[in-house]
Protein backbone atom coordinates (compact mmCIF):
# COMPACT_ATOMS: atom_id res chain seq x y z
CA UNK A 1 0.00 0.00 0.00
CA UNK A 2 1.10 3.91 -0.68
CA UNK A 3 0.08 6.15 1.07
CA UNK A 4 -0.76 9.47 -1.02
CA UNK A 5 0.92 12.92 0.43
CA UNK A 6 -1.25 15.59 2.55
CA UNK A 7 -2.34 17.46 -0.58
CA UNK A 8 -5.65 18.85 -1.55
CA UNK A 9 -5.69 18.57 -5.01
CA UNK A 10 -5.91 14.58 -4.69
CA UNK A 11 -9.54 15.02 -3.25
CA UNK A 12 -10.53 18.24 -5.16
CA UNK A 13 -9.71 16.10 -8.59
CA UNK A 14 -11.33 12.94 -7.42
CA UNK A 15 -14.46 14.71 -6.49
CA UNK A 16 -14.70 16.39 -10.01
CA UNK A 17 -14.35 13.20 -11.29
CA UNK A 18 -17.08 11.26 -8.93
CA UNK A 19 -19.30 14.49 -10.51
CA UNK A 20 -18.82 13.38 -14.08
CA UNK A 21 -19.18 9.94 -12.78
CA UNK A 22 -15.73 8.33 -13.93
CA UNK A 23 -12.78 6.61 -12.39
CA UNK A 24 -9.68 8.90 -12.03
CA UNK A 25 -6.40 7.64 -10.70
CA UNK A 26 -2.90 9.41 -9.95
CA UNK A 27 -0.82 7.62 -12.32
CA UNK A 28 2.84 6.43 -13.58
CA UNK A 29 5.96 8.21 -12.55
CA UNK A 30 4.56 10.53 -9.10
CA UNK A 31 3.61 7.14 -7.77
CA UNK A 32 6.99 5.15 -8.52
CA UNK A 33 8.61 8.21 -6.76
CA UNK A 34 6.17 8.32 -3.96
CA UNK A 35 7.17 4.57 -3.37
CA UNK A 36 11.02 5.67 -4.02
CA UNK A 37 10.77 8.86 -1.71
CA UNK A 38 12.17 10.49 -4.07
CA UNK A 39 10.95 14.06 -5.14
CA UNK A 40 8.40 14.42 -8.32
CA UNK A 41 7.98 17.43 -10.10
CA UNK A 42 4.63 16.43 -12.20
CA UNK A 43 1.44 15.21 -11.06
CA UNK A 44 -0.30 12.91 -14.17
CA UNK A 45 -3.84 11.78 -13.74
CA UNK A 46 -5.46 9.12 -15.67
CA UNK A 47 -9.23 9.46 -16.18
CA UNK A 48 -11.43 6.10 -17.33
CA UNK A 49 -13.40 8.38 -19.65
CA UNK A 50 -13.34 12.05 -20.77
CA UNK A 51 -10.11 13.53 -19.56
CA UNK A 52 -11.00 17.18 -20.87
CA UNK A 53 -14.17 17.49 -18.83
CA UNK A 54 -11.99 16.82 -15.31
CA UNK A 55 -8.96 18.74 -16.40
CA UNK A 56 -11.48 21.85 -17.36
CA UNK A 57 -13.31 21.08 -13.95
CA UNK A 58 -10.24 21.51 -12.22
CA UNK A 59 -9.60 24.65 -13.87
CA UNK A 60 -12.67 26.45 -13.09
CA UNK A 61 -11.99 25.10 -9.72
CA UNK A 62 -8.61 27.41 -9.60
CA UNK A 63 -10.44 30.46 -11.34
CA UNK A 64 -12.42 30.48 -14.17
CA UNK A 65 -9.48 32.91 -16.09
CA UNK A 66 -7.29 29.42 -15.57
CA UNK A 67 -6.97 28.04 -19.11
CA UNK A 68 -6.65 24.24 -20.17
CA UNK A 69 -4.20 23.22 -23.05
CA UNK A 70 -5.52 19.91 -25.21
CA UNK A 71 -3.92 17.91 -26.74
CA UNK A 72 -6.75 16.00 -28.71
CA UNK A 73 -4.35 13.58 -31.08
CA UNK A 74 -3.16 11.90 -27.46
CA UNK A 75 -5.78 12.50 -25.50
CA UNK A 76 -4.18 14.64 -23.17
CA UNK A 77 -4.78 18.03 -21.18
CA UNK A 78 -2.49 19.98 -18.85
CA UNK A 79 -3.63 22.84 -16.42
CA UNK A 80 -1.38 25.04 -14.07
CA UNK A 81 -1.95 25.64 -11.25
CA UNK A 82 -0.98 26.25 -7.81
CA UNK A 83 0.41 22.47 -7.68
CA UNK A 84 2.51 23.21 -10.73
CA UNK A 85 1.92 21.11 -14.27
CA UNK A 86 -0.78 19.06 -13.37
CA UNK A 87 -1.03 16.52 -16.77
CA UNK A 88 -5.17 14.60 -17.65
CA UNK A 89 -4.97 11.82 -19.82
CA UNK A 90 -7.52 9.76 -21.44
CA UNK A 91 -7.42 6.01 -20.62
CA UNK A 92 -6.30 4.66 -24.13
CA UNK A 93 -5.25 1.36 -26.24
CA UNK A 94 -2.71 1.79 -29.03
CA UNK A 95 -1.59 0.26 -31.90
CA UNK A 96 1.56 0.80 -33.91
CA UNK A 97 3.05 0.74 -37.27
CA UNK A 98 6.34 -0.72 -38.00
CA UNK A 99 7.80 2.67 -39.50
CA UNK A 100 6.59 4.82 -36.86
CA UNK A 101 6.56 5.01 -32.85
CA UNK A 102 3.39 7.55 -33.25
CA UNK A 103 0.30 4.77 -32.30
CA UNK A 104 -2.79 5.12 -33.40
CA UNK A 105 -4.75 5.50 -30.60
CA UNK A 106 -8.53 5.11 -29.05
CA UNK A 107 -10.22 5.16 -25.64
CA UNK A 108 -9.32 1.95 -23.27
CA UNK A 109 -9.75 0.89 -20.13
CA UNK A 110 -7.61 1.09 -17.31
CA UNK A 111 -5.72 -2.19 -17.90
CA UNK A 112 -5.76 -0.80 -21.81
CA UNK A 113 -3.25 1.57 -20.52
CA UNK A 114 -1.80 0.46 -17.41
CA UNK A 115 -0.30 -2.57 -20.04
CA UNK A 116 1.02 0.17 -22.54
CA UNK A 117 2.98 1.42 -20.23
CA UNK A 118 6.86 0.97 -20.70
CA UNK A 119 8.17 -0.17 -17.78
CA UNK A 120 6.24 -2.45 -14.68
CA UNK A 121 7.32 0.29 -11.77
CA UNK A 122 5.72 3.24 -14.23
CA UNK A 123 2.41 0.87 -14.17
CA UNK A 124 1.16 1.84 -11.04
CA UNK A 125 -2.10 3.58 -10.16
CA UNK A 126 -3.98 4.82 -6.77
CA UNK A 127 -7.59 5.48 -7.21
CA UNK A 128 -8.45 9.28 -5.70
CA UNK A 129 -12.44 8.83 -6.29
CA UNK A 130 -13.87 9.11 -2.96
CA UNK A 131 -15.07 5.34 -3.05
CA UNK A 132 -11.94 3.63 -3.01
CA UNK A 133 -9.63 6.62 -2.37
CA UNK A 134 -6.09 5.73 -2.24
CA UNK A 135 -6.52 2.11 -3.23
CA UNK A 136 -3.63 0.76 -5.13
CA UNK A 137 -3.71 -1.02 -8.78
CA UNK A 138 -0.92 -2.88 -9.62
CA UNK A 139 -1.53 -5.44 -12.50
CA UNK A 140 1.75 -6.06 -13.31
CA UNK A 141 4.06 -7.06 -9.96
CA UNK A 142 5.82 -2.90 -10.57
CA UNK A 143 6.09 -2.48 -6.55
CA UNK A 144 7.63 -6.08 -6.37
CA UNK A 145 10.00 -4.72 -9.65
CA UNK A 146 10.30 -1.68 -7.46
CA UNK A 147 11.63 -3.94 -4.20
CA UNK A 148 13.91 -6.51 -6.26
CA UNK A 149 15.37 -3.07 -8.52
CA UNK A 150 14.28 -4.04 -11.77
CA UNK A 151 13.22 -2.70 -15.03
CA UNK A 152 10.83 -4.78 -16.70
CA UNK A 153 7.85 -4.39 -19.56
CA UNK A 154 4.54 -5.06 -18.94
CA UNK A 155 3.91 -7.42 -22.16
CA UNK A 156 6.55 -9.29 -24.46
CA UNK A 157 9.57 -6.54 -24.52
CA UNK A 158 9.80 -7.51 -27.79
CA UNK A 159 7.09 -5.73 -28.94
CA UNK A 160 7.26 -3.11 -26.83
CA UNK A 161 10.35 -1.82 -28.09
CA UNK A 162 9.74 -2.48 -31.33
CA UNK A 163 6.65 -0.70 -31.24
CA UNK A 164 8.38 2.54 -29.29
CA UNK A 165 12.00 1.72 -29.63
CA UNK A 166 13.01 5.28 -27.95
CA UNK A 167 11.77 3.25 -24.75
CA UNK A 168 15.05 0.80 -25.04
CA UNK A 169 16.76 4.28 -24.28
CA UNK A 170 14.35 5.10 -21.36
CA UNK A 171 15.11 1.68 -19.90
CA UNK A 172 18.65 2.09 -19.68
CA UNK A 173 18.02 5.78 -18.72
CA UNK A 174 15.99 4.54 -15.78
CA UNK A 175 18.34 1.91 -14.81
CA UNK A 176 21.43 4.64 -14.32
CA UNK A 177 18.82 7.14 -13.04
CA UNK A 178 17.25 4.79 -9.75
CA UNK A 179 20.19 2.57 -9.90
CA UNK A 180 18.33 -0.39 -11.04
CA UNK A 181 19.02 -3.73 -13.11
CA UNK A 182 17.15 -4.24 -16.36
CA UNK A 183 15.24 -8.07 -16.48
CA UNK A 184 17.11 -10.10 -19.06
CA UNK A 185 14.81 -10.85 -20.94
CA UNK A 186 13.61 -7.05 -21.59
CA UNK A 187 17.83 -6.59 -22.33
CA UNK A 188 17.47 -9.33 -24.63
CA UNK A 189 14.90 -7.12 -26.50
CA UNK A 190 16.58 -4.35 -26.40
CA UNK A 191 19.68 -6.18 -28.07
CA UNK A 192 17.23 -7.59 -31.07
CA UNK A 193 15.40 -4.77 -31.39
CA UNK A 194 18.55 -2.10 -31.64
CA UNK A 195 18.81 -1.39 -35.01
CA UNK A 196 14.65 -0.05 -34.30
CA UNK A 197 16.27 3.03 -32.95
CA UNK A 198 17.19 4.42 -36.49
CA UNK A 199 13.52 5.54 -36.52
CA UNK A 200 13.60 7.67 -33.43
CA UNK A 201 14.64 11.59 -34.37
CA UNK A 202 18.53 12.47 -32.84
CA UNK A 203 16.36 15.35 -30.32
CA UNK A 204 14.66 12.47 -28.43
CA UNK A 205 17.37 10.20 -28.61
CA UNK A 206 19.80 13.19 -26.96
CA UNK A 207 17.03 14.06 -24.29
CA UNK A 208 17.50 10.66 -23.30
CA UNK A 209 21.17 10.38 -23.47
CA UNK A 210 21.64 13.64 -21.54
CA UNK A 211 19.60 12.55 -18.55
CA UNK A 212 21.53 9.54 -18.54
CA UNK A 213 24.65 11.72 -18.54
CA UNK A 214 22.99 13.77 -15.29
CA UNK A 215 22.27 10.17 -13.43
CA UNK A 216 24.38 9.75 -10.33
CA UNK A 217 26.63 7.57 -11.82
CA UNK A 218 26.38 7.66 -15.42
CA UNK A 219 29.07 5.55 -16.45
CA UNK A 220 26.27 2.37 -15.63
CA UNK A 221 24.23 3.86 -17.83
CA UNK A 222 26.95 4.00 -20.65
CA UNK A 223 27.83 0.34 -20.33
CA UNK A 224 24.45 -0.77 -20.31
CA UNK A 225 24.14 1.30 -23.93
CA UNK A 226 27.58 -0.33 -25.10
CA UNK A 227 26.60 -3.93 -23.53
CA UNK A 228 23.38 -3.75 -25.53
CA UNK A 229 25.22 -2.36 -28.86
CA UNK A 230 22.82 1.04 -28.15
CA UNK A 231 25.91 3.33 -27.90
CA UNK A 232 27.92 2.13 -30.82
CA UNK A 233 24.31 3.58 -33.19
CA UNK A 234 23.99 6.75 -31.16
CA UNK A 235 27.37 7.56 -30.25
CA UNK A 236 29.82 5.79 -32.85
CA UNK A 237 32.88 8.17 -32.17
CA UNK A 238 33.11 7.19 -28.59
CA UNK A 239 32.95 4.12 -28.72
CA UNK A 240 35.73 4.13 -30.70
CA UNK A 241 37.45 5.06 -27.87
CA UNK A 242 37.63 0.93 -26.43
CA UNK A 243 40.49 -0.79 -26.25
CA UNK A 244 44.07 -1.48 -25.21
CA UNK A 245 46.80 -1.99 -27.79
CA UNK A 246 50.43 -3.33 -26.85
CA UNK A 247 53.55 -3.23 -28.60
CA UNK A 248 56.75 -3.87 -27.34
CA UNK A 249 55.47 -4.57 -23.92
CA UNK A 250 54.32 -0.92 -24.03
CA UNK A 251 50.15 -0.58 -23.84
CA UNK A 252 48.31 2.24 -23.15
CA UNK A 253 44.89 2.43 -21.24
CA UNK A 254 41.49 1.75 -22.64
CA UNK A 255 40.44 5.66 -22.73
CA UNK A 256 36.74 4.20 -22.76
CA UNK A 257 36.84 2.85 -19.36
CA UNK A 258 39.21 5.99 -18.36
CA UNK A 259 36.77 8.51 -19.92
CA UNK A 260 33.94 7.12 -18.05
CA UNK A 261 35.96 6.82 -14.83
CA UNK A 262 36.72 10.74 -15.59
CA UNK A 263 33.09 11.71 -15.69
CA UNK A 264 31.92 9.46 -12.75
CA UNK A 265 34.68 11.38 -10.93
CA UNK A 266 33.69 14.59 -11.75
CA UNK A 267 29.56 13.61 -11.35
CA UNK A 268 30.13 13.16 -7.44
CA UNK A 269 31.40 17.27 -7.26
CA UNK A 270 28.75 18.99 -10.27
CA UNK A 271 25.45 18.43 -11.83
CA UNK A 272 26.35 20.72 -15.21
CA UNK A 273 25.51 18.66 -17.74
CA UNK A 274 27.84 20.84 -19.71
CA UNK A 275 30.60 20.57 -17.52
CA UNK A 276 29.76 16.77 -17.53
CA UNK A 277 29.88 16.66 -21.72
CA UNK A 278 33.88 18.13 -21.42
CA UNK A 279 34.54 15.22 -19.56
CA UNK A 280 32.87 13.09 -22.07
CA UNK A 281 34.98 14.64 -24.97
CA UNK A 282 38.16 15.55 -23.11
CA UNK A 283 39.97 12.31 -24.70
CA UNK A 284 37.51 12.13 -28.07
CA UNK A 285 40.70 12.92 -30.62
CA UNK A 286 42.69 10.01 -28.46
CA UNK A 287 41.78 7.18 -31.41
CA UNK A 288 42.71 9.98 -34.27
CA UNK A 289 46.04 11.03 -32.43
CA UNK A 290 47.49 7.38 -31.38
CA UNK A 291 51.27 7.26 -32.57
CA UNK A 292 53.83 4.37 -31.13
CA UNK A 293 57.33 5.02 -30.92
CA UNK A 294 60.37 2.26 -28.83
CA UNK A 295 61.74 5.01 -27.31
CA UNK A 296 58.21 7.12 -25.64
CA UNK A 297 55.59 3.92 -26.42
CA UNK A 298 52.07 5.14 -27.26
CA UNK A 299 51.44 9.17 -27.77
CA UNK A 300 48.27 10.99 -28.25
CA UNK A 301 49.97 14.76 -28.94
CA UNK A 302 47.45 17.21 -29.94
CA UNK A 303 44.63 15.12 -29.37
CA UNK A 304 43.17 18.60 -27.13
CA UNK A 305 43.37 20.41 -30.48
CA UNK A 306 41.99 17.93 -32.60
CA UNK A 307 39.52 16.93 -29.79
CA UNK A 308 38.13 20.74 -29.53
CA UNK A 309 37.65 20.96 -33.87
CA UNK A 310 35.64 17.95 -33.52
CA UNK A 311 33.08 18.76 -30.75
CA UNK A 312 31.34 21.05 -33.04
CA UNK A 313 30.84 18.33 -35.41
CA UNK A 314 29.96 15.91 -32.81
CA UNK A 315 27.36 18.60 -31.18
CA UNK A 316 25.55 18.96 -34.71
CA UNK A 317 25.63 15.10 -35.18
CA UNK A 318 23.47 14.83 -31.98
CA UNK A 319 21.44 17.67 -31.99
CA UNK A 320 22.91 19.57 -29.04
CA UNK A 321 23.21 23.04 -29.30
CA UNK A 322 25.68 25.26 -31.65
CA UNK A 323 25.82 28.33 -29.07
CA UNK A 324 27.77 28.66 -25.74
CA UNK A 325 27.28 25.81 -24.77
CA UNK A 326 29.35 24.27 -27.45
CA UNK A 327 31.72 26.54 -27.11
CA UNK A 328 32.19 26.11 -23.20
CA UNK A 329 32.58 22.48 -23.64
CA UNK A 330 35.47 23.06 -26.85
CA UNK A 331 37.20 25.29 -24.47
CA UNK A 332 37.29 23.18 -21.65
CA UNK A 333 37.96 20.51 -24.29
CA UNK A 334 41.12 22.13 -25.69
CA UNK A 335 42.53 23.37 -22.59
CA UNK A 336 41.98 20.33 -20.52
CA UNK A 337 45.45 19.46 -20.44
CA UNK A 338 47.23 23.02 -19.69
CA UNK A 339 46.87 22.35 -15.66
CA UNK A 340 48.36 18.72 -16.00
CA UNK A 341 51.50 20.47 -17.29
CA UNK A 342 52.08 22.88 -14.87
CA UNK A 343 51.31 20.48 -11.93
CA UNK A 344 54.60 19.06 -13.69
CA UNK A 345 56.75 21.21 -13.88
CA UNK A 346 57.83 24.58 -11.81
CA UNK A 347 54.60 26.83 -11.65
CA UNK A 348 55.76 29.97 -13.29
CA UNK A 349 53.80 33.33 -12.85
CA UNK A 350 53.21 33.70 -16.83
CA UNK A 351 51.76 29.76 -16.59
CA UNK A 352 49.10 30.82 -14.61
CA UNK A 353 48.59 34.17 -16.36
CA UNK A 354 47.83 32.36 -19.51
CA UNK A 355 46.13 29.55 -18.14
CA UNK A 356 43.37 32.69 -16.48
CA UNK A 357 43.66 34.73 -19.44
CA UNK A 358 42.89 31.63 -21.57
CA UNK A 359 40.09 29.86 -19.58
CA UNK A 360 38.71 33.07 -18.29
CA UNK A 361 35.22 32.54 -16.13
CA UNK A 362 35.48 28.72 -16.63
CA UNK A 363 38.97 28.09 -15.04
CA UNK A 364 37.89 26.31 -12.13
CA UNK A 365 35.91 24.49 -14.14
CA UNK A 366 38.62 23.48 -15.78
CA UNK A 367 40.18 23.12 -12.39
CA UNK A 368 37.28 20.32 -11.21
CA UNK A 369 37.84 18.96 -14.75
CA UNK A 370 41.18 18.05 -14.70
CA UNK A 371 41.31 16.53 -10.78
CA UNK A 372 38.54 14.24 -12.09
CA UNK A 373 41.11 13.25 -15.19
CA UNK A 374 43.42 11.84 -12.84
CA UNK A 375 42.30 8.17 -12.57
CA UNK A 376 45.63 6.35 -11.81
CA UNK A 377 45.57 2.93 -9.77
CA UNK A 378 48.61 4.38 -8.13
CA UNK A 379 46.98 5.67 -4.40
CA UNK A 380 49.81 7.52 -3.96
CA UNK A 381 50.29 9.34 -7.49
CA UNK A 382 46.60 10.36 -7.50
CA UNK A 383 47.55 11.89 -3.68
CA UNK A 384 50.56 13.64 -5.14
CA UNK A 385 49.13 15.20 -8.10
CA UNK A 386 45.72 16.49 -6.47
CA UNK A 387 48.38 18.26 -4.27
CA UNK A 388 50.06 19.70 -6.30
CA UNK A 389 46.89 20.98 -7.92
CA UNK A 390 46.07 22.80 -4.58
CA UNK A 391 49.36 24.59 -5.13
CA UNK A 392 48.36 25.64 -8.85
CA UNK A 393 44.80 27.01 -7.21
CA UNK A 394 46.73 28.74 -4.49
CA UNK A 395 48.74 30.42 -7.12
CA UNK A 396 45.70 31.27 -9.79
CA UNK A 397 43.96 32.91 -6.71
CA UNK A 398 47.07 34.95 -6.09
CA UNK A 399 47.94 35.91 -9.62
CA UNK A 400 44.28 37.02 -9.92
CA UNK A 401 44.04 38.71 -7.18
CA UNK A 402 47.27 40.65 -8.01
CA UNK A 403 47.50 41.32 -11.65
CA UNK A 404 43.33 40.77 -12.11
CA UNK A 405 43.95 38.57 -15.65
CA UNK A 406 41.03 36.77 -16.27
CA UNK A 407 39.06 38.06 -19.35
CA UNK A 408 41.41 41.14 -19.16
CA UNK A 409 41.20 43.20 -22.48
CA UNK A 410 44.82 46.00 -22.75
CA UNK A 411 44.19 49.11 -21.25
CA UNK A 412 45.61 50.38 -24.63
CA UNK A 413 43.37 49.17 -27.98
CA UNK A 414 43.61 49.77 -31.30
CA UNK A 415 41.97 53.00 -31.48
CA UNK A 416 44.31 54.39 -29.16
CA UNK A 417 47.21 53.29 -30.89
CA UNK A 418 46.25 54.57 -34.17
CA UNK A 419 45.44 57.80 -32.34
CA UNK A 420 48.97 57.92 -30.93
CA UNK A 421 50.52 57.71 -33.83
CA UNK A 422 47.97 58.84 -36.24
CA UNK A 423 47.84 55.76 -38.20
CA UNK A 424 45.21 53.90 -40.36
CA UNK A 425 44.08 50.74 -39.69
CA UNK A 426 47.12 48.07 -40.40
CA UNK A 427 48.95 44.90 -39.59
CA UNK A 428 51.30 46.82 -37.21
CA UNK A 429 48.07 47.70 -35.13
CA UNK A 430 47.57 43.96 -34.28
CA UNK A 431 51.54 43.53 -33.58
CA UNK A 432 51.73 45.96 -31.02
CA UNK A 433 48.17 44.56 -29.17
CA UNK A 434 49.81 41.17 -29.31
CA UNK A 435 53.08 42.21 -27.85
CA UNK A 436 51.22 43.84 -25.12
CA UNK A 437 49.31 41.21 -24.47
CA UNK A 438 52.22 39.12 -24.00
CA UNK A 439 54.10 41.65 -22.46
CA UNK A 440 51.20 41.17 -19.17
CA UNK A 441 51.15 37.72 -19.71
CA UNK A 442 54.53 37.47 -18.86
CA UNK A 443 55.01 39.88 -15.73
CA UNK A 444 57.25 42.27 -17.57
CA UNK A 445 54.45 44.99 -16.92
CA UNK A 446 51.68 45.85 -14.76
CA UNK A 447 47.88 45.46 -15.95
CA UNK A 448 47.49 48.97 -15.93
CA UNK A 449 47.16 51.77 -17.97
CA UNK A 450 50.11 53.93 -16.80
CA UNK A 451 52.55 50.61 -17.66
CA UNK A 452 50.76 49.65 -21.34
CA UNK A 453 50.83 53.52 -22.11
CA UNK A 454 54.49 53.31 -21.23
CA UNK A 455 54.89 50.11 -23.11
CA UNK A 456 53.30 51.46 -26.44
CA UNK A 457 55.09 54.23 -26.61
CA UNK A 458 58.09 52.30 -26.40
CA UNK A 459 57.14 49.47 -29.31
CA UNK A 460 55.90 52.41 -31.36
CA UNK A 461 59.10 53.79 -31.39
CA UNK A 462 61.22 50.46 -31.66
CA UNK A 463 59.12 50.40 -35.00
CA UNK A 464 59.50 53.54 -36.57
CA UNK A 465 56.11 55.20 -35.61
CA UNK A 466 56.30 58.89 -34.26
CA UNK A 467 54.19 59.75 -31.83
CA UNK A 468 52.03 62.54 -32.23
CA UNK A 469 49.79 62.67 -29.22
CA UNK A 470 50.13 62.15 -25.89
CA UNK A 471 47.12 60.34 -24.27
CA UNK A 472 45.81 61.32 -20.74
CA UNK A 473 46.33 58.66 -18.13
CA UNK A 474 43.35 58.24 -16.52
CA UNK A 475 43.59 59.04 -12.73
CA UNK A 476 41.00 56.35 -11.88
CA UNK A 477 43.65 53.67 -13.57
CA UNK A 478 46.83 55.48 -13.07
CA UNK A 479 47.50 53.42 -9.34
CA UNK A 480 46.09 50.32 -10.34
CA UNK A 481 47.90 47.29 -9.47
CA UNK A 482 50.64 49.49 -8.36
Amino acid sequence: MIALPQNPIFEAIGSIADLKSMDCYVVGGFVRDLYLKRPSKDIDFLVVGDCLAVAEGYAKSISPATKVNYFKNFGTAMVKGDHGEVEFVTARKESYRSDSRNPKVEPGSLMDDLSRRDFTINALAIRVNKDGFGTLEDKFDGIQDLKRKIIKTPLDPDITFSDDPLRMMRAVRFASQLNFDIHSDTFEAIIKNKDRISIISKERITDELNKIILSPTPSYGFKLLDACGLLELIFPKFVELKGVETRDGKSHKDNFYHTLQVLDNLSVNTNDLWLRWAAILHDIAKPDTKRFNKKAGWTFHGHEVLGAKMVPKIFKSLRLPLNDKMKYVQKLVNLHLRPIALVKSIVTDSAIRRLLYLAGDDVEDLMMLCRADITSKNDKKVKRYLQNFDLVEEKLQRVEEDDQIRNFQPLIGGAHIMEMFDIKPSRVIGDIKEELTEAILQGKIKNNFKASYAFVKDMGKAKGLKLVKELPIPKSESDKNE
